[in-house]
């Protein structure tokens, strides 16, 4: 039995994939600038380049970086594979700062306004506060505040994130629920006593990738999209 959502007074949102469409707003931009090029292997490889310099960030081998800086790194190995040589500095700055315009899901600004209504609402995402906020305005995301790793200056899955949010929002772990796409980034959230939500996003990684969308029962709720856990969270 799911606890009484009465117990909850923070939704906090892990934003990549689960409140926005990465994957589609990367490849529309990258091949309206180069039509020629593999635009879906483009968005996948530089998205999946992320986790390992994230990981260096978190082992110490590179001080405090943001994913700003880091996308910028992962884009300037990422041109020459994919013949993009002749961009100036002007066109890759644009280019990285598609992490800043993504668009949301059909169904998220929808679902956050009435997930708003009874609950404090928030991101606790790896992007850094700027990317987040120029986001917000540009997919207009109803946010009750912004909340960044570059805060905690840890990166998820560490601890510090999610107790981090209970902290500074004056609340037990347990009043607070991570809301995500993300089995593993869930299951450390558990690890520090937040409820958790799964959201499927099947189409995350594009029509290509057959993304696993199966439930765990260790989650709190299982929805479909943020519509579907607004009626869980009603009922």
């Amino acid at each position: 039995m799911n606890p009484e959502p009465d117990q909850l007074r923070v939704l906090a949102f892990d934003v990549f994939g689960t409140v926005v469409d990465w994957y589609t707003s990367v490849r529309r931009e990258i091949e309206q600038i180069a039509p020629t090029i593999d635009g879906n292997r483009f968005a996948l490889v530089w998205r999946e380049a992320y986790v390992p310099a994230m990981q260096r960030v978190m082992s110490g081998q590179t001080g405090w970086t943001t994913i700003d800086v880091l996308h910028r790194q992962i884009l300037e190995d990422l041109l020459p594979q994919f013949g993009l040589t002749q961009m100036s500095n002007h066109q890759r700055d644009h280019l990285n700062q598609v992490w800043h315009r993504l668009d949301a899901w059909p169904d998220s600004v929808a679902g956050l306004v009435r997930l708003k209504s009874r609950f404090t609402i928030c991101t606790l995402s790896n992007g850094n506060m700027s990317l987040l906020t120029n986001m917000a305005k540009h997919a207009g995301l109803p946010w009750d505040c912004i909340l960044s790793a570059e805060i905690f200056r840890r990166y998820k899955p560490d601890p510090a994130t999610y107790l981090g949010v209970a902290s500074l929002l004056d609340v037990r772990p347990d009043q607070v629920m991570l809301v995500a796409a993300h089995q593993s980034d869930l299951a450390a959230a558990r690890a520090c006593g937040l409820q958790t939500a799964y959201i499927e996003r099947p189409a995350e990684y594009g029509p290509a990738v057959d993304k696993d969308i199966s439930a765990n029962p260790a989650n709190t709720y299982h929805a479909r999209d943020l519509a579907h856990l607004a009626d869980l969270l009603s009922a």
